[in-house]
């Protein structure tokens, strides 16, 4: 959705002995050699654009490369290419749809809410719910415990309910407590996505 992070993994534990290049639609986007002699992004790369300015994040360790504030424009083919040692190309299809607004929750005291996370089936990911940026659950793929928000300093496990099957997020028994920023991940193997979703709790 527009407005979310999407990290795309290489696969790479750590890119010493490697060459990774970034293109968007065959434009270079990030670029970074494995001593570190040389790395850049969008507009610092020869040829590249400011379609990203200030938007892209490429990790030096790995390659992992991360797009914030997705917008529609940012559509397109991904292509990763590693030199030297694996010597490789992976292509990632990124689309962003229009934000939804279904991201703005807003209930009254004492309803029920539930965060979709758009995910019919979870089998093949990782999902991880925070709010505020603290955990609030494991993973539901594997019925993980739910913790306790400390921050809060309030026991939330009975009124969280997580479907193993989506992934999805339900609160019962909202208060006005609850009101902030929950973040969904959504990781595979080769990407994690983060979502957010801003929750009103009113008294009336």
């Amino acid at each position: 959705m527009e407005g979310d992070s999407v990290t795309l993994f290489t696969g790479v534990q750590t890119n010493q002995q490697e060459n990774i290049k970034w293109y968007f639609n065959n434009t270079l986007i990030a670029h970074i050699i494995g001593d570190f002699s040389y790395i850049c992004t969008d507009v610092q790369c020869d040829g590249g654009d400011e379609r990203f300015r200030d938007r892209l994040k490429l990790y030096n360790q790995t390659g992992f490369l991360t797009i914030t504030n997705i917008t529609n424009t940012d559509s397109g083919l991904y292509q990763l290419e590693i030199i030297k040692g694996s010597n490789r190309e992976t292509i990632f299809k990124v689309t962003a749809a229009e934000r939804d607004e279904g991201k703005r929750k807003s209930v009254k005291k004492g309803e029920s809410v539930t965060l979709a996370t758009g995910v019919m089936n979870n089998t093949n990911y990782l999902m991880i719910w925070y709010f505020n940026g603290t955990l609030i659950t494991g993973d539901p793929k594997s019925q993980s415990e739910i913790w306790t928000d400390d921050q809060r300093k309030e026991r939330i496990r009975e009124r969280l309910q997580v479907d193993h099957q989506t992934g999805s997020l339900t609160i019962t028994n909202t208060k006005t407590e609850d009101s902030g920023v929950c973040q969904l991940q959504i990781s595979s193997y080769r990407f994690r996505i983060i979502r957010s979703f801003c929750l009103c709790v009113s008294v009336i």
